[in-house]
């Protein structure tokens, strides 16, 4: 339905943006992209996801998940803002900083415990749904900082949705495998257009609406396979899994905050130093970047998978490291270019 809905509406969005000059700002400090483009793509990517959630709801009972389409249309509203006239750096934070004390306080959808990482185990509501808070403005906006080259942060997350619906769905957790898979039909339709050479692009109301679903599938992932008395947990190492699928867009938002605060720089600061825009530099094409962090995005997925019992502290080091492996090997990839054109 999803998919079907996407393919309906996408010619007239992308007719409209033409007929009112809806287009994205060529900017030099992300896109490289020529010609004018519309970024109102992720209006069909909102409407069609959430027309589905919504039409299965009398069959499918989940209503804390009501506060996540009450928190998807907060977000997507301020991203077509954004997307059509521009919107202050603070007032998204602000109005994101309320959509994630909605879903924590209200939708429930909160850590109890970091699973042993760090030595961590259970932690008071407080401090957990502090923590929470944070972690849904964290994941609300990697996929706005990984959408720079055509297909990608549509490509990863139809990766991400369909993990979750996958696992969501062998876990007999039927509402949550329903929003996992009317993402990923939107997502699956939306290719279609987005891929390179692009017609259409997500903007900020698709990036943030996606990083959002995503942030609450994997919170309600990660508790409903919590080792207690009281239920047995199908996946032994559910926060190292949650993020494995996600691994691609939070290493590189990680990377990227550090190395501009190292250079006394905003986090916030846009430029073109993400991991998609170095291979870029290699030479690589659009699309054979989308495939290889896709693959990247894959292996560790099944990795992880492979080495659950390992537990989560472990497993989450070692992706640590296997990142900073791959991002060292595309610095040296780099330099020796730069050294052969200097020759």
């Amino acid at each position: 339905m999803a998919l079907a809905i996407v393919i309906g509406i996408m010619p007239t969005i992308i007719s409209v943006s033409e007929k009112y000059k809806l287009f994205d700002r060529v900017d030099l400090h992300r896109k490289d992209h020529k010609g004018l483009i519309s970024r109102l793509g992720g209006v069909a990517i909102f409407v069609s996801f959430t027309i589905t959630v919504l039409f299965f709801a009398p069959w499918i009972h989940y209503e804390s998940a009501n506060f996540l389409i009450i928190g998807c249309f907060i977000i997507g509203a301020m991203g077509l803002k954004d997307d059509v006239s521009g919107a202050s750096l603070m007032a998204k934070l602000f109005l994101q900083i309320g959509v994630a004390v909605l879903l924590v306080f209200f939708g429930h959808y909160s850590l109890t415990s970091l699973y042993g990482v760090f030595g961590i185990g259970d932690i008071n509501y407080i401090w957990g749904s502090l923590f929470s808070v944070l972690l849904i403005i964290f994941l609300s906006n990697i996929f706005n900082l990984i959408d720079g080259i055509d297909g990608l942060a549509t490509s990863i997350g139809l990766l991400v949705s369909g993990c979750f619906g996958i696992l969501f769905a062998l876990m007999h957790q039927s509402p949550y495998a329903l929003i996992s898979f009317a993402l990923f039909g939107a997502l699956l339709a939306f290719l279609k257009f987005n891929w390179c050479p692009a017609k259409i692009f997500m903007g900020d109301t698709g990036s943030l609406v996606i990083g959002l679903i995503t942030s609450v599938l994997a919170i309600r992932f990660v508790e409903l396979n919590k080792v207690n008395a009281l239920a047995a947990s199908m996946y032994y190492s559910a926060p190292a899994i949650a993020v494995s699928i996600l691994i691609v867009p939070i290493f590189d938002s990680l990377r990227m905050f550090t190395v501009r605060i190292l250079k006394r720089k905003s986090p916030f600061h846009g430029d073109r130093n993400h991991t998609h825009h170095r291979l870029e530099q290699l030479g690589l094409k659009p699309n054979k970047i989308v495939l290889i962090l896709v693959v990247f995005n894959a292996l560790f997925v099944s990795l992880v998978f492979l080495l659950q019992n390992l537990g989560n502290f472990v497993l989450i080091c070692l992706m640590i490291v296997a990142c900073a492996l791959f991002n060292f090997g595309v610095t040296i990839a780099l330099k020796r270019k730069d050294n052969v054109q200097g020759l």
